[in-house]
Protein backbone atom coordinates (compact mmCIF):
# COMPACT_ATOMS: atom_id res chain seq x y z
CA UNK A 1 0.00 0.00 0.00
CA UNK A 2 3.09 2.30 0.41
CA UNK A 3 4.46 1.94 -2.76
CA UNK A 4 4.65 4.81 -5.09
CA UNK A 5 4.69 3.69 -8.25
CA UNK A 6 3.54 5.38 -11.17
CA UNK A 7 1.17 4.01 -13.69
CA UNK A 8 2.59 4.34 -17.13
CA UNK A 9 -0.47 2.66 -19.04
CA UNK A 10 -3.54 3.30 -16.68
CA UNK A 11 -6.27 5.36 -17.87
CA UNK A 12 -8.56 7.57 -16.00
CA UNK A 13 -10.25 4.70 -14.04
CA UNK A 14 -11.99 3.77 -11.20
CA UNK A 15 -11.63 5.99 -8.14
CA UNK A 16 -10.32 4.14 -5.28
CA UNK A 17 -11.16 4.52 -1.32
CA UNK A 18 -8.55 3.62 0.91
CA UNK A 19 -9.28 1.94 4.28
CA UNK A 20 -7.49 2.25 7.65
CA UNK A 21 -9.30 -0.42 9.57
CA UNK A 22 -10.22 2.21 12.43
CA UNK A 23 -13.18 2.27 14.28
CA UNK A 24 -15.35 4.77 16.65
CA UNK A 25 -18.48 5.45 18.28
CA UNK A 26 -20.45 8.68 17.54
CA UNK A 27 -23.96 8.73 19.53
CA UNK A 28 -24.58 5.39 17.55
CA UNK A 29 -21.82 2.79 16.36
CA UNK A 30 -20.76 3.93 13.00
CA UNK A 31 -17.69 1.96 11.17
CA UNK A 32 -14.72 4.45 10.22
CA UNK A 33 -13.01 4.00 6.68
CA UNK A 34 -10.17 6.69 6.37
CA UNK A 35 -9.16 7.63 2.52
CA UNK A 36 -5.72 7.85 1.48
CA UNK A 37 -4.65 8.75 -2.50
CA UNK A 38 -2.47 9.11 -5.11
CA UNK A 39 -2.37 11.92 -6.41
CA UNK A 40 -2.80 11.97 -10.69
CA UNK A 41 0.65 12.43 -12.27
CA UNK A 42 1.93 13.44 -16.43
CA UNK A 43 2.35 9.65 -16.80
CA UNK A 44 -1.40 9.11 -16.03
CA UNK A 45 -2.39 11.77 -18.81
CA UNK A 46 -0.03 9.46 -21.05
CA UNK A 47 -1.97 6.42 -20.29
CA UNK A 48 -5.31 8.06 -20.67
CA UNK A 49 -4.62 8.96 -24.37
CA UNK A 50 -3.20 5.05 -24.52
CA UNK A 51 -6.22 3.95 -23.35
CA UNK A 52 -8.48 5.84 -25.51
CA UNK A 53 -7.51 4.12 -28.67
CA UNK A 54 -9.68 1.55 -27.63
CA UNK A 55 -12.68 3.67 -28.19
CA UNK A 56 -14.77 1.09 -29.96
CA UNK A 57 -15.23 -1.03 -26.81
CA UNK A 58 -15.81 1.94 -24.53
CA UNK A 59 -18.67 2.54 -26.80
CA UNK A 60 -20.03 -0.60 -26.98
CA UNK A 61 -19.70 -0.68 -22.94
CA UNK A 62 -21.59 2.40 -23.00
CA UNK A 63 -24.62 0.90 -25.25
CA UNK A 64 -24.54 -1.88 -22.92
CA UNK A 65 -24.73 0.15 -19.56
CA UNK A 66 -27.75 2.19 -21.11
CA UNK A 67 -29.63 -0.83 -22.38
CA UNK A 68 -29.35 -3.38 -19.66
CA UNK A 69 -32.27 -4.55 -17.85
CA UNK A 70 -32.47 -6.79 -14.76
CA UNK A 71 -28.67 -8.10 -15.17
CA UNK A 72 -29.49 -10.86 -12.10
CA UNK A 73 -32.83 -12.11 -14.49
CA UNK A 74 -31.25 -11.89 -17.55
CA UNK A 75 -27.84 -13.73 -16.63
CA UNK A 76 -25.55 -10.96 -19.00
CA UNK A 77 -22.82 -9.15 -17.26
CA UNK A 78 -22.71 -6.17 -14.95
CA UNK A 79 -21.59 -3.56 -17.22
CA UNK A 80 -19.71 -0.71 -15.28
CA UNK A 81 -18.95 2.19 -17.74
CA UNK A 82 -17.12 5.68 -17.46
CA UNK A 83 -14.34 3.65 -15.23
CA UNK A 84 -11.77 5.17 -17.32
CA UNK A 85 -11.04 8.91 -15.89
CA UNK A 86 -9.03 9.01 -12.55
CA UNK A 87 -7.44 12.38 -11.14
CA UNK A 88 -6.72 10.81 -7.99
CA UNK A 89 -6.51 7.28 -6.77
CA UNK A 90 -8.37 6.40 -3.49
CA UNK A 91 -7.40 2.74 -2.22
CA UNK A 92 -8.33 0.94 0.64
CA UNK A 93 -7.17 -2.20 2.38
CA UNK A 94 -10.01 -5.26 3.39
CA UNK A 95 -9.23 -8.87 3.80
CA UNK A 96 -10.59 -12.18 2.67
CA UNK A 97 -10.32 -15.59 4.82
CA UNK A 98 -9.19 -16.81 7.77
CA UNK A 99 -6.31 -16.20 8.62
CA UNK A 100 -7.28 -12.65 7.08
CA UNK A 101 -5.41 -12.50 3.18
CA UNK A 102 -5.38 -8.13 2.96
CA UNK A 103 -6.54 -6.33 -0.39
CA UNK A 104 -6.55 -3.44 -1.77
CA UNK A 105 -10.36 -2.02 -3.36
CA UNK A 106 -11.92 0.26 -4.82
CA UNK A 107 -15.40 0.90 -2.78
CA UNK A 108 -17.57 1.56 -5.49
CA UNK A 109 -21.53 2.62 -5.52
CA UNK A 110 -21.70 1.73 -9.50
CA UNK A 111 -21.50 -1.49 -9.08
CA UNK A 112 -22.23 -4.57 -6.68
CA UNK A 113 -19.93 -7.61 -6.87
CA UNK A 114 -16.85 -8.14 -4.54
CA UNK A 115 -14.31 -9.67 -6.36
CA UNK A 116 -10.11 -10.03 -6.19
CA UNK A 117 -7.52 -11.85 -7.84
CA UNK A 118 -7.57 -15.23 -7.34
CA UNK A 119 -4.31 -17.97 -6.86
CA UNK A 120 -5.64 -19.71 -10.07
CA UNK A 121 -5.17 -16.62 -12.16
CA UNK A 122 -2.61 -18.03 -14.60
CA UNK A 123 -2.62 -16.39 -18.12
CA UNK A 124 -3.34 -12.77 -17.04
CA UNK A 125 0.38 -10.98 -15.86
CA UNK A 126 -2.31 -8.33 -14.21
CA UNK A 127 -2.70 -10.72 -11.46
CA UNK A 128 1.47 -11.03 -11.20
CA UNK A 129 1.56 -7.62 -9.93
CA UNK A 130 -1.61 -8.06 -7.08
CA UNK A 131 -2.50 -9.37 -4.25
CA UNK A 132 -3.99 -12.95 -4.86
CA UNK A 133 -6.75 -14.71 -2.64
CA UNK A 134 -5.39 -18.67 -1.54
CA UNK A 135 -8.27 -20.16 -0.69
CA UNK A 136 -6.64 -23.52 0.56
CA UNK A 137 -5.00 -21.54 3.29
CA UNK A 138 -8.42 -19.99 4.67
CA UNK A 139 -10.25 -22.64 7.29
CA UNK A 140 -13.46 -20.17 6.25
CA UNK A 141 -13.52 -20.86 2.82
CA UNK A 142 -16.56 -22.60 1.19
CA UNK A 143 -17.07 -23.89 -1.93
CA UNK A 144 -18.91 -22.00 -5.35
CA UNK A 145 -17.60 -22.50 -8.49
CA UNK A 146 -20.32 -20.89 -10.60
CA UNK A 147 -18.54 -18.95 -13.22
CA UNK A 148 -18.37 -15.22 -13.36
CA UNK A 149 -18.07 -12.14 -16.10
CA UNK A 150 -18.06 -8.27 -15.45
CA UNK A 151 -17.46 -5.98 -18.19
CA UNK A 152 -15.74 -2.49 -17.41
CA UNK A 153 -15.51 0.84 -19.75
CA UNK A 154 -11.58 -0.62 -20.02
CA UNK A 155 -12.08 -4.29 -19.70
CA UNK A 156 -13.14 -7.39 -18.51
CA UNK A 157 -12.71 -10.11 -15.59
CA UNK A 158 -13.55 -13.09 -15.19
CA UNK A 159 -13.52 -16.20 -12.75
CA UNK A 160 -15.82 -18.14 -10.59
CA UNK A 161 -17.94 -17.34 -7.34
CA UNK A 162 -16.35 -18.77 -4.35
CA UNK A 163 -17.67 -17.79 -0.62
CA UNK A 164 -15.49 -16.79 2.20
CA UNK A 165 -15.64 -14.22 5.36
CA UNK A 166 -14.73 -10.78 4.54
CA UNK A 167 -13.12 -8.26 6.99
CA UNK A 168 -14.47 -4.64 6.43
CA UNK A 169 -12.28 -2.24 9.24
CA UNK A 170 -13.85 -4.40 12.35
CA UNK A 171 -16.55 -5.57 10.93
CA UNK A 172 -16.43 -9.68 10.07
CA UNK A 173 -19.08 -10.46 7.11
CA UNK A 174 -19.47 -13.81 7.10
CA UNK A 175 -19.85 -16.25 4.18
CA UNK A 176 -19.82 -13.55 1.69
CA UNK A 177 -19.86 -14.47 -2.09
CA UNK A 178 -17.60 -13.02 -3.98
CA UNK A 179 -15.75 -13.23 -7.49
CA UNK A 180 -11.95 -15.13 -7.76
CA UNK A 181 -10.88 -13.54 -10.69
CA UNK A 182 -8.81 -15.64 -13.12
CA UNK A 183 -8.41 -13.31 -16.06
CA UNK A 184 -7.79 -9.71 -15.98
CA UNK A 185 -7.18 -8.99 -19.65
CA UNK A 186 -6.81 -5.03 -19.72
CA UNK A 187 -3.51 -2.83 -19.35
CA UNK A 188 -5.73 -0.86 -17.20
CA UNK A 189 -5.39 -3.80 -14.34
CA UNK A 190 -1.98 -4.01 -14.96
CA UNK A 191 -0.93 -1.06 -14.11
CA UNK A 192 -3.57 -0.13 -11.32
CA UNK A 193 -3.05 0.07 -7.63
CA UNK A 194 -5.69 -1.79 -6.80
CA UNK A 195 -6.38 -5.31 -6.82
CA UNK A 196 -10.26 -5.80 -6.86
CA UNK A 197 -13.55 -3.91 -6.28
CA UNK A 198 -16.06 -3.81 -3.40
CA UNK A 199 -19.35 -2.36 -5.01
CA UNK A 200 -21.98 -0.83 -3.12
CA UNK A 201 -24.81 -0.80 -6.01
CA UNK A 202 -28.04 -2.60 -5.69
CA UNK A 203 -28.22 -6.37 -5.78
CA UNK A 204 -30.20 -5.87 -9.20
CA UNK A 205 -26.81 -5.06 -11.11
CA UNK A 206 -25.00 -8.03 -8.99
CA UNK A 207 -23.59 -10.33 -11.65
CA UNK A 208 -25.06 -14.08 -10.13
CA UNK A 209 -27.34 -12.32 -8.12
CA UNK A 210 -24.65 -12.05 -5.55
CA UNK A 211 -25.92 -10.41 -2.41
CA UNK A 212 -23.43 -7.51 -2.05
CA UNK A 213 -21.18 -7.36 0.80
CA UNK A 214 -23.95 -4.38 1.84
CA UNK A 215 -26.59 -6.18 2.23
CA UNK A 216 -24.83 -8.74 4.53
CA UNK A 217 -23.47 -6.05 7.00
CA UNK A 218 -27.27 -4.99 7.61
CA UNK A 219 -29.09 -8.83 7.48
CA UNK A 220 -26.41 -9.75 9.78
CA UNK A 221 -26.97 -6.73 12.25
CA UNK A 222 -23.10 -5.69 11.94
CA UNK A 223 -24.36 -2.35 12.15
CA UNK A 224 -26.96 0.18 13.56
CA UNK A 225 -28.81 1.92 10.60
CA UNK A 226 -28.42 0.90 6.98
CA UNK A 227 -27.13 4.00 6.02
CA UNK A 228 -23.21 4.75 4.23
CA UNK A 229 -21.86 8.20 3.75
CA UNK A 230 -18.98 9.27 1.58
CA UNK A 231 -16.48 12.54 2.17
CA UNK A 232 -14.34 12.84 0.14
CA UNK A 233 -10.95 15.45 0.79
CA UNK A 234 -10.87 17.02 -2.26
CA UNK A 235 -7.43 18.90 -1.25
CA UNK A 236 -4.88 18.04 -3.69
CA UNK A 237 -1.70 19.08 -1.29
CA UNK A 238 -3.56 16.46 1.70
CA UNK A 239 -2.35 12.69 1.89
CA UNK A 240 -5.49 12.14 3.57
CA UNK A 241 -8.36 11.38 1.54
CA UNK A 242 -11.23 11.87 3.26
CA UNK A 243 -13.70 8.75 4.97
CA UNK A 244 -16.50 6.50 4.32
CA UNK A 245 -18.93 5.40 7.45
CA UNK A 246 -20.60 2.61 7.84
CA UNK A 247 -23.78 2.34 9.73
CA UNK A 248 -24.76 6.41 10.19
CA UNK A 249 -23.74 9.96 9.70
CA UNK A 250 -21.13 12.31 10.89
CA UNK A 251 -21.57 15.51 11.35
CA UNK A 252 -18.37 17.06 11.62
CA UNK A 253 -18.30 15.99 7.45
CA UNK A 254 -21.18 18.81 6.01
CA UNK A 255 -22.65 21.67 6.53
CA UNK A 256 -26.40 22.51 6.87
CA UNK A 257 -29.19 20.12 5.87
CA UNK A 258 -28.97 17.15 3.50
CA UNK A 259 -31.09 17.83 0.59
CA UNK A 260 -32.71 13.96 0.07
CA UNK A 261 -33.58 12.77 -3.40
CA UNK A 262 -35.79 8.93 -3.57
CA UNK A 263 -33.90 6.69 -5.48
CA UNK A 264 -35.77 6.32 -8.77
CA UNK A 265 -34.46 2.65 -9.86
CA UNK A 266 -32.66 0.47 -8.13
CA UNK A 267 -29.97 -0.99 -9.36
CA UNK A 268 -27.02 2.09 -9.46
CA UNK A 269 -27.89 4.83 -6.67
CA UNK A 270 -30.02 6.79 -9.55
CA UNK A 271 -32.24 9.84 -8.50
CA UNK A 272 -33.83 12.34 -10.74
CA UNK A 273 -32.23 15.59 -11.33
CA UNK A 274 -33.60 18.98 -12.76
CA UNK A 275 -31.93 21.46 -14.80
CA UNK A 276 -28.15 22.54 -15.44
CA UNK A 277 -26.90 25.43 -15.18
CA UNK A 278 -23.90 27.66 -16.60
CA UNK A 279 -23.26 30.53 -14.41
CA UNK A 280 -26.81 31.37 -13.76
CA UNK A 281 -28.16 31.08 -16.97
CA UNK A 282 -30.20 27.21 -17.11
CA UNK A 283 -29.65 25.24 -20.52
CA UNK A 284 -32.50 24.21 -20.18
CA UNK A 285 -31.83 20.47 -21.28
CA UNK A 286 -32.99 18.92 -18.27
CA UNK A 287 -35.68 21.34 -17.37
CA UNK A 288 -37.98 18.21 -17.90
CA UNK A 289 -35.65 15.92 -15.48
CA UNK A 290 -33.26 13.99 -16.63
CA UNK A 291 -31.63 11.21 -14.76
CA UNK A 292 -28.33 10.69 -12.66
CA UNK A 293 -26.70 8.59 -9.75
CA UNK A 294 -24.52 9.03 -7.63
CA UNK A 295 -21.18 7.03 -8.27
CA UNK A 296 -18.18 6.87 -6.43
CA UNK A 297 -16.34 4.74 -8.60
CA UNK A 298 -16.47 7.54 -11.34
CA UNK A 299 -13.91 10.72 -10.71
CA UNK A 300 -14.76 12.71 -13.27
CA UNK A 301 -18.46 14.16 -14.31
CA UNK A 302 -20.20 12.94 -17.37
CA UNK A 303 -23.13 13.79 -19.25
CA UNK A 304 -24.85 14.11 -22.27
CA UNK A 305 -22.67 15.35 -25.02
CA UNK A 306 -24.83 18.24 -25.98
CA UNK A 307 -24.56 19.86 -22.61
CA UNK A 308 -20.67 18.67 -21.83
CA UNK A 309 -20.28 20.67 -25.10
CA UNK A 310 -22.02 24.03 -24.60
CA UNK A 311 -19.57 23.58 -20.36
CA UNK A 312 -16.46 23.26 -22.43
CA UNK A 313 -17.09 26.04 -24.63
CA UNK A 314 -18.05 28.14 -21.84
CA UNK A 315 -15.00 27.40 -20.19
CA UNK A 316 -12.70 27.46 -22.94
CA UNK A 317 -11.48 24.13 -22.93
CA UNK A 318 -10.75 22.56 -26.28
CA UNK A 319 -12.44 19.50 -27.93
CA UNK A 320 -12.56 17.66 -30.76
CA UNK A 321 -13.52 18.79 -34.50
CA UNK A 322 -16.93 16.90 -35.51
CA UNK A 323 -17.08 17.48 -39.07
CA UNK A 324 -20.94 15.86 -38.68
CA UNK A 325 -21.29 18.50 -37.03
CA UNK A 326 -20.45 21.15 -38.67
CA UNK A 327 -21.73 19.57 -42.12
CA UNK A 328 -25.31 19.62 -40.31
CA UNK A 329 -24.96 23.33 -39.26
CA UNK A 330 -24.09 24.47 -42.96
CA UNK A 331 -26.52 22.20 -44.54
CA UNK A 332 -29.30 22.49 -42.19
CA UNK A 333 -28.58 25.54 -39.10
CA UNK A 334 -30.71 27.90 -41.09
CA UNK A 335 -33.74 25.10 -41.45
CA UNK A 336 -33.29 24.26 -37.87
CA UNK A 337 -33.61 27.91 -36.44
CA UNK A 338 -36.79 28.78 -39.04
CA UNK A 339 -38.43 25.89 -37.43
CA UNK A 340 -37.79 26.57 -34.23
CA UNK A 341 -38.66 30.37 -34.62
CA UNK A 342 -41.95 28.80 -35.75
CA UNK A 343 -42.45 26.80 -32.85
CA UNK A 344 -42.52 23.71 -34.31
CA UNK A 345 -41.61 20.47 -31.68
CA UNK A 346 -38.15 20.48 -31.33
CA UNK A 347 -38.27 17.04 -30.46
CA UNK A 348 -39.27 16.46 -33.87
CA UNK A 349 -37.57 18.89 -36.08
CA UNK A 350 -34.79 16.31 -37.04
CA UNK A 351 -36.69 13.81 -38.51
CA UNK A 352 -38.77 16.49 -40.78
CA UNK A 353 -35.29 17.73 -42.18
CA UNK A 354 -34.72 13.35 -42.69
CA UNK A 355 -31.87 13.22 -40.26
CA UNK A 356 -33.71 11.15 -37.89
CA UNK A 357 -36.63 8.97 -37.80
CA UNK A 358 -39.35 9.86 -34.90
CA UNK A 359 -40.73 7.07 -32.44
CA UNK A 360 -43.39 9.00 -30.66
CA UNK A 361 -41.66 10.65 -28.02
CA UNK A 362 -38.18 11.66 -29.38
CA UNK A 363 -35.97 11.18 -32.63
CA UNK A 364 -33.74 8.32 -32.94
CA UNK A 365 -31.05 7.69 -35.10
CA UNK A 366 -32.03 5.88 -39.09
CA UNK A 367 -29.35 3.56 -38.90
CA UNK A 368 -30.92 1.58 -35.94
CA UNK A 369 -34.00 1.18 -38.23
CA UNK A 370 -32.14 -0.20 -41.00
CA UNK A 371 -29.41 -2.20 -39.39
CA UNK A 372 -31.92 -5.61 -40.06
CA UNK A 373 -31.28 -5.41 -43.47
CA UNK A 374 -28.17 -6.93 -44.62
CA UNK A 375 -27.27 -5.58 -47.56
CA UNK A 376 -27.22 -2.08 -45.90
CA UNK A 377 -23.77 -0.70 -45.83
CA UNK A 378 -22.85 -0.29 -42.01
CA UNK A 379 -20.52 2.81 -42.84
CA UNK A 380 -23.40 4.72 -44.38
CA UNK A 381 -25.40 3.94 -41.26
CA UNK A 382 -22.85 4.97 -39.22
CA UNK A 383 -22.75 8.20 -40.87
CA UNK A 384 -26.48 8.65 -40.65
CA UNK A 385 -26.26 7.81 -37.04
CA UNK A 386 -23.34 10.87 -37.02
CA UNK A 387 -25.59 13.43 -38.47
CA UNK A 388 -28.77 12.42 -36.28
CA UNK A 389 -26.88 13.02 -33.32
CA UNK A 390 -25.50 16.04 -34.48
CA UNK A 391 -29.21 17.09 -35.69
CA UNK A 392 -30.42 16.59 -32.06
CA UNK A 393 -27.38 18.48 -30.42
CA UNK A 394 -28.01 21.65 -32.82
CA UNK A 395 -31.73 21.93 -32.18
CA UNK A 396 -30.74 22.38 -28.36
CA UNK A 397 -27.87 24.32 -28.78
CA UNK A 398 -30.20 26.97 -30.64
CA UNK A 399 -33.46 26.55 -28.25
CA UNK A 400 -31.09 27.48 -25.66
CA UNK A 401 -29.75 30.90 -27.19
CA UNK A 402 -32.93 32.01 -28.76
CA UNK A 403 -34.20 31.79 -25.62
CA UNK A 404 -31.39 34.43 -24.25
CA UNK A 405 -32.53 36.33 -27.46
CA UNK A 406 -29.52 36.13 -29.66
CA UNK A 407 -29.26 37.11 -33.31
CA UNK A 408 -29.62 34.98 -36.16
CA UNK A 409 -26.04 34.97 -36.86
CA UNK A 410 -24.88 34.88 -33.65
CA UNK A 411 -26.06 32.03 -32.76
CA UNK A 412 -25.00 30.44 -36.14
CA UNK A 413 -21.26 31.38 -35.22
CA UNK A 414 -21.83 30.17 -31.59
CA UNK A 415 -23.20 26.56 -32.97
CA UNK A 416 -20.36 26.24 -35.43
CA UNK A 417 -17.53 26.98 -32.77
CA UNK A 418 -19.65 24.75 -30.07
CA UNK A 419 -18.66 21.84 -33.45
CA UNK A 420 -15.22 22.66 -32.49
CA UNK A 421 -15.66 21.72 -28.50
CA UNK A 422 -17.19 18.14 -29.17
CA UNK A 423 -15.64 16.04 -26.51
CA UNK A 424 -14.54 12.76 -27.38
CA UNK A 425 -15.57 10.32 -25.07
CA UNK A 426 -12.26 8.38 -24.41
CA UNK A 427 -9.87 11.95 -24.63
CA UNK A 428 -9.27 14.91 -22.56
CA UNK A 429 -10.33 18.85 -23.40
CA UNK A 430 -7.41 20.87 -22.04
CA UNK A 431 -8.21 24.30 -20.38
CA UNK A 432 -6.26 27.34 -19.66
CA UNK A 433 -4.87 27.30 -16.13
CA UNK A 434 -4.78 30.89 -16.08
CA UNK A 435 -8.23 31.52 -17.03
CA UNK A 436 -9.44 29.91 -13.94
CA UNK A 437 -11.02 32.93 -11.94
CA UNK A 438 -12.82 33.74 -15.14
CA UNK A 439 -14.64 30.63 -15.78
CA UNK A 440 -18.62 30.38 -14.64
CA UNK A 441 -19.57 28.23 -11.95
CA UNK A 442 -21.56 24.79 -13.39
CA UNK A 443 -24.73 24.35 -11.22
CA UNK A 444 -27.07 21.13 -10.88
CA UNK A 445 -30.82 21.02 -9.34
CA UNK A 446 -31.01 18.27 -7.18
CA UNK A 447 -34.37 18.36 -4.88
CA UNK A 448 -35.37 21.63 -6.12
CA UNK A 449 -32.13 23.30 -4.57
CA UNK A 450 -29.17 24.32 -6.70
CA UNK A 451 -25.60 22.65 -6.11
CA UNK A 452 -22.74 24.69 -7.70
CA UNK A 453 -19.45 23.38 -8.78
CA UNK A 454 -16.69 26.36 -8.81
CA UNK A 455 -13.61 26.40 -11.69
CA UNK A 456 -11.18 24.91 -8.60
CA UNK A 457 -13.90 22.05 -8.48
CA UNK A 458 -14.52 21.33 -11.57
CA UNK A 459 -10.85 22.03 -13.59
CA UNK A 460 -8.70 19.17 -12.86
CA UNK A 461 -4.76 19.99 -12.34
CA UNK A 462 -1.92 17.81 -13.17
CA UNK A 463 1.65 18.98 -12.56
CA UNK A 464 3.12 22.30 -10.72
CA UNK A 465 4.18 25.57 -11.53
CA UNK A 466 4.64 26.55 -15.48
CA UNK A 467 4.75 22.78 -16.35
CA UNK A 468 0.64 22.58 -15.01
CA UNK A 469 -2.14 20.94 -17.23
CA UNK A 470 -5.17 21.84 -16.63
CA UNK A 471 -8.25 19.27 -17.91
CA UNK A 472 -12.14 19.96 -17.50
CA UNK A 473 -13.41 17.69 -15.36
CA UNK A 474 -16.64 17.02 -17.83
CA UNK A 475 -16.65 14.01 -20.34
CA UNK A 476 -19.55 13.16 -22.56
CA UNK A 477 -21.40 10.01 -21.71
CA UNK A 478 -25.00 9.84 -24.15
CA UNK A 479 -27.42 7.52 -22.75
CA UNK A 480 -30.07 7.13 -25.05
CA UNK A 481 -33.83 7.56 -23.74
CA UNK A 482 -36.28 5.91 -21.81
CA UNK A 483 -32.55 5.57 -19.38
CA UNK A 484 -31.25 8.84 -20.62
CA UNK A 485 -30.23 11.51 -20.64
CA UNK A 486 -28.24 10.35 -17.46
CA UNK A 487 -25.42 12.35 -15.47
CA UNK A 488 -23.10 9.93 -13.98
CA UNK A 489 -21.71 12.39 -10.52
CA UNK A 490 -18.63 11.19 -9.70
CA UNK A 491 -15.82 12.06 -7.18
CA UNK A 492 -15.54 15.74 -8.57
CA UNK A 493 -19.13 16.31 -7.39
CA UNK A 494 -19.22 14.10 -4.24
CA UNK A 495 -16.01 15.85 -3.06
CA UNK A 496 -17.33 19.06 -3.21
CA UNK A 497 -21.13 17.91 -1.50
CA UNK A 498 -21.28 15.38 1.29
CA UNK A 499 -23.28 11.84 -0.07
CA UNK A 500 -25.32 10.23 1.89
CA UNK A 501 -26.35 6.49 0.62
CA UNK A 502 -29.08 5.39 2.65
CA UNK A 503 -30.73 1.99 1.86
CA UNK A 504 -33.45 1.67 4.37
CA UNK A 505 -35.09 4.76 3.04
CA UNK A 506 -34.18 4.14 -0.55
CA UNK A 507 -32.90 7.98 -0.92
CA UNK A 508 -29.72 9.94 -1.47
CA UNK A 509 -28.90 12.85 0.16
CA UNK A 510 -26.37 15.45 -0.80
CA UNK A 511 -24.91 18.50 2.05
CA UNK A 512 -21.68 20.83 1.58
CA UNK A 513 -18.61 18.80 2.20
CA UNK A 514 -17.32 20.14 5.70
Amino acid sequence: MGTNFKPVILSLFLSLLLFSCTSSAYNVRLVRIGLKKLKLDQNSQIAARFESKNAEAFRASVRKYSLHGNLADSGGPDIVALKNYLDAQYYGEISIGTPPQKFTVIFDTGSSNLWVPSSKCFLSVACYFHSKYKSSQSSTYRKNGKSAEIQYGSGAISGFFSYDNVNVGDLVVKNQEFIEATSEPSVTFLMAKFDGILGLGFQEISVGNAVPVWYNMVKQGLIKEPVFAFWLNRNIKEEEGGEIVFGGIDPNHYKGKHTYVPVTQKGYWQFDMGDILIGDKPTGYCAGKCSAIADSGTSLLAGPATVVTMINQAIGATGVVSLECKAVVAQYGQTIMNLLIAEAQPKKICSQIGLCTFDGTHGISMGIQSVVDENNDKSSNIARDSMCSACEMTVVWMQNQLRQNRTEDYILNYVNELCDRIPNPMGQSAVDCGSLSSMPTVSFTIGGKIFDLTPEEYILKVGEGSGAQCISGFTALDVPPPRGPLWILGDIFMGRYHTVFDYGNLRVGFAEAA
